[in-house]
């Protein structure tokens, strides 16, 4: 019994954390879009955007340099190669978990 709650546990925290890498990664690419349109700062959606992806961003330029390269901010990449690496490696990895545990477990079907 605690191994299939285990599983059920681990498979919940590995598909919270890919809804929540796959809602960060579009909320990074809608923000880097609007830099296109220059929005109004003081829109509530925008101040919500920039506010979720500024702290992230400012620490990517500060510590990556070359990064702002022409006038060109490529940041928001660099941000959504990592949130893709996170959502392959750690979610990949604990998906895997909760099959191994399905197999340790016993129980051969679908993992629910």
């Amino acid at each position: 019994m605690g191994l299939v709650v285990l599983r059920q546990f681990t498979w919940a925290v590995a598909s919270s954390l890919d809804w929540l890498l796959n809602m960060y990664m579009w909320i990074v690419l809608i923000s880097a879009l609007l830099t296109w349109v220059n929005p109004d700062p003081r829109n509530p959606i925008v101040r919500f955007l920039y506010g979720v992806t500024e702290p992230v961003l400012f620490q990517i330029r500060r510590r990556i340099p070359f990064v702002y390269a022409s006038g060109i901010d490529l940041s928001p990449l660099l941000l959504m190669v990592g949130i893709y690496f996170l959502r392959t490696v750690v979610v990949g990895s604990l998906y895997e978990l909760a099959r191994r545990i399905t197999l340790e477990a016993g129980s051969w079907g679908p993992v629910v």
